[in-house]
C-alpha cells in the first residue's frame, strides 16, 4: 500500500518537533537555579528590565524560564491564576510547586502532541520549605516531561556545559554570596568577563523572610553580594529589612513587589 503524498510518520513528526524546540531553547542564555543555605537562588543573564525570566508565582513559589518570552509568559500568568483561585477557594497551603508542575506538564504535553508547533520553552518551578530537605525544584521541558531536581538545575543555552562548571563549585549549605559566585562563574565562559550587574536578573526564595519568600536582588545590594562572594567575605542577610522598618525595599528605594511589575 502506497503512502499518501506528504505523509510523515508520527515518530518522525515527534522527532522533528523535539529538534525544533531544542534549537529554539538553545539560542537563549542559560538560567541557573540552585539551593543555598537559607533558600533557593535564581540567576539569569538578562539585559531587559521589563521582560523577566524569573518571577514569583505564590508566597513560597518561584518560576524561571528560558525560550520564547511570549510562550513562557502565558504559562506564568496561567500558573498565577491557578494559584490565586486555589488559594482563595481552598487554602493557601494547597498551592504547591508539585500542583503547578502537573498543570504545566499537562499544558506543554497537549501543545506538543496536538499543535503543529511546540512551545520553545523550559521551565523551573521551585518551592521553598521550612528546611532545606523540604525544598522542591521541578524542571519541565517542552514536551511536558517533569524532573524532580536536587541541589541545582541549569536550563537553556549550553546547559550541559554550564551544569558541568556549576557541579565543580556547588556544595550543600553554601551562604548566599558563595552560591551567587558559583552561579555566575558557571554562567561565564572560562577567561570571559562576567555580565555587569545591570545585565543580571537575580532573585531568591528566602526561608528567613516573613510571609512572601520571594525577593529580587538588584543594584547596590547585588553588587555587595557579588563582592562578598568573590572575596569570600561574610554572608549577607537577604531577609533583613531596610533601615526604618516597613516592607522590604530594593536598594533604589522601590517597594519589592516580587514579580517586578
Amino acid at each position: 500500500m502506497s503512502m499518501p503524498f506528504g505523509y510523515v510518520s508520527p515518530e518522525q513528526e515527534m522527532r522533528d518537533k523535539a529538534d525544533f524546540a531544542r534549537k529554539g531553547i538553545a539560542r537563549g542564555r542559560s538560567v541557573v537555579v540552585l539551593q543555598y543555605e537559607n533558600g533557593i537562588l535564581f540567576v539569569a543573564p538578562n539585559a531587559s528590565r521589563a521582560l523577566h525570566k524569573i518571577s514569583e508565582i505564590y508566597d513560597r513559589i518561584g518560576f524561571a524560564a528560558v525560550g520564547k518570552y511570549n510562550e513562557f509568559e502565558a504559562l506564568r500568568l496561567g500558573g498565577i491564576r491557578y494559584a490565586d483561585i486555589n488559594g482563595y477557594t481552598y487554602d493557601r497551603s494547597d498551592v504547591t510547586a508539585r500542583g503547578l508542575a502537573n498543570l504545566y506538564a499537562q499544558s506543554l504535553g497537549m501543545v506538543f502532541t496536538e499543535s503543529r508547533k511546540p512551545y520553545e520553552v523550559e521551565l523551573v518551578v521551585a518551592e521553598i520549605g521550612d528546611a532545606p530537605e523540604d525544598d522542591q525544584i521541578y524542571r519541565l521541558t517542552f514536551d511536558g516531561s517533569v524532573t524532580d531536581e536536587h541541589g541545582f538545575v541549569v536550563m537553556g543555552g549550553v546547559a550541559d556545559t554550564v551544569a558541568g562548571r556549576l557541579k565543580d563549585r556547588f556544595r550543600q549549605g553554601m551562604p548566599l554570596p558563595e552560591a551567587l559566585d558559583a552561579g555566575l562563574a558557571a554562567l561565564t565562559e572560562p577567561g570571559g568577563e562576567r555580565p555587569p550587574v545591570s545585565q543580571l536578573e537575580v532573585a531568591v526564595l528566602d526561608r528567613t523572610r516573613e510571609h512572601r519568600k520571594f525577593q529580587r536582588l538588584t543594584g547596590a545590594r547585588l553588587e555587595r553580594l557579588i563582592t562578598e562572594g568573590t572575596a569570600g567575605g561574610p554572608p549577607a542577610e537577604p531577609g533583613e529589612p531596610e533601615a526604618g522598618g516597613g516592607p522590604a525595599t530594593a536598594p533604589e528605594g522601590e517597594i519589592d513587589t516580587g514579580s517586578g511589575g
